[in-house]
């Protein structure tokens, strides 16, 4: 239910394994938060635009019995990602050794030494906290014991930039090896070390564009799926479902009612407990601790094709401001939008001119903002004024660049709430605290509620491309075992 990467995952797994699936979405087509549109020539990703550990989904599509070549082109990023301050420096973070050194060498050649243990320290945390975790359910508190003297070891208990500090001292360094838990929605000064996983992650596996956009990647798991015997739903939002006496789950819809051994959610986790399962008095429990909890940032995206092209440009650029912590506090905590920004900029056209038209450019831009439950933000009143903002700041780099635009779009919290059901608006949903990960992070499988099953950002590991996908390995795994006991 719900056909955003992580459902799309386990309905693929749960086909293959002979298990017969239908999968409900409520927009008009596949995908979640890496939903496609088009307009004027242009195709926009509406979320997703890094891949990563491509691993997973070479894994997942073996399992149906298939290549992920056979369906896709991942085109390698080079470099990464550029960062860029606001002076002007800038920082060309490669995947090839050498050249990383040497632009460590050229910011901060003091820490060059530094950054050689962090590089160990995150292949230690990578083989503990990746290939050991990652794709196992944490379901009994057992679980979470066993795994408890290496998470000490590693000292989880500390945040990502707490752990990167250890090893160098500049400053620019520490956010350049430390903006990485962004992308899954934690704040670098509260986010579990564990997740310095991702820089060696990245230094191995790469970084990836899909030729086509990451909407050819969701398309081609929905393909597989559909050629395997799935049936997919589009336009179908799911109102209610409820457990019969019998165990059954009785999927309700606005065209009809249908009974399922087993549910498999892909939707908001507060969504699925507040909204889906609302007459099952354990949902009850469960959405008010989730209320409790913590969660990630939301996002402010602006969407936009230009009649021109830009030179100097790579694929991914993240522009960090004059305040870092300081302004990833007033994100994450603040009542109010801050008067200045730290920004994603996404130019797909850089890997693959076919998303825009001849000779113009395709581009989203992304702020992390608050949340709709810590700041009361008017976003109908907000956006047109914000998206001007964010775009006026970027002529500094990119000339003249709003008297190019000819097409635009926003996405803000509003939406994600509104389209995607997402509670507070959050774009990652449970915030990736230590006390919110793994066992402490709701279940992949509800032990309270037999039958059902999640996926997605919400459950273990959490948000991320490879996060999700390895969230449905690790959801139809438990799934399968329980079907086996009966």
């Amino acid at each position: 239910m719900g056909a955003g990467l992580g459902g799309l995952a386990a309905a693929l797994r749960l086909q293959a394994e002979g298990i017969e699936t239908t999968l409900y979405e409520a927009r008009d087509g596949p995908g979640g938060r890496a939903y496609v549109f088009r307009e004027g020539g242009f195709t926009f990703d509406a979320g997703p635009t890094v891949i990563t550990a491509p691993s997973c989904l070479d894994e997942l599509f073996a399992v149906s019995g298939k290549q992920l070549s056979d369906f896709v082109e991942l085109i390698p990023n080079d470099p990464f990602y550029r960062i860029q301050w606001d002076d002007g420096a800038r920082f060309d973070y490669h995947g090839d050794a050498a050249r990383l050194r040497a632009e460590i060498q050229r910011l901060a050649p003091d820490d060059l030494r530094g950054y050689e243990r962090f590089y160990r320290h995150s292949e230690r945390v990578f083989d503990a906290g990746y290939r050991g975790l990652v794709a196992k359910p944490f379901l009994q508190l057992r679980d979470m014991l066993r795994v408890f003297p290496q998470l000490v070891r590693l000292r989880a208990d500390r945040s990502v930039y707490r752990t990167v500090s250890r090893f160098v001292r500049n400053e620019r360094l520490r956010q350049v090896l430390s903006f990485h838990s962004l992308l899954i929605g934690g704040h670098p000064f509260e986010t579990s070390a564990i997740y310095t996983l991702i820089h060696f992650l990245e230094r191995n596996e790469g970084v990836y564009f899909v030729r086509g956009g990451t909407g050819a990647l969701v398309d081609a798991i929905l393909r597989r799926f559909v050629d395997l015997g799935g049936r997919f739903r589009p336009s179908t939002p799911v109102q209610e479902i409820r457990v019969d006496r019998e165990g059954r789950h009785q999927v309700r819809c606005a065209e009809d009612t249908q009974p399922f051994d087993a549910v498999v959610s892909n939707a908001d986790v507060h969504h699925t407990y507040a909204r889906l399962y609302a007459g099952e008095p354990a949902a009850r429990r469960e959405r008010r601790r989730l209320e409790r909890s913590r969660w990630s940032m939301s996002l402010f995206l602006v969407y936009f094709g230009v009649d021109r092209r830009y030179s100097d440009l790579v694929h991914h650029t993240v522009l960090l401001g004059p305040r870092y912590r300081e302004h990833l506090d007033e994100i994450f905590h603040g009542a109010s939008l801050p008067d200045d920004f730290s920004l994603y900029l996404h130019a797909p056209t850089v890997s693959d001119p076919s998303l825009a038209p001849p000779g113009c450019e395709c581009f989203y831009v992304l702020s992390p903002v608050p949340h709709l439950g810590n700041a009361a933000i008017d976003w109908e009143r907000e956006a047109p004024r914000y998206a001007d903002r964010i775009l006026a700041s970027l002529e500094s780099w990119l000339p003249d660049l709003r008297k190019h635009v000819v097409v635009q779009r926003v996405f803000t919290p509003l939406d994600f709430e509104r389209e995607l059901a997402a509670f507070h608006g959050s774009a990652f949903s449970v915030a990736p605290t230590l006390t919110q990960s793994a066992w402490f992070r709701p279940h992949n499988a509800d032990r309270r509620i037999p039958g059902l099953y999640l996926v997605g950002a919400g459950t273990h590991p959490g948000a991320g491309v490879p996060g999700v996908v390895n969230s449905a390995k690790a959801t139809v795994q438990t799934l399968l075992a329980d079907l086996r006991d009966g």
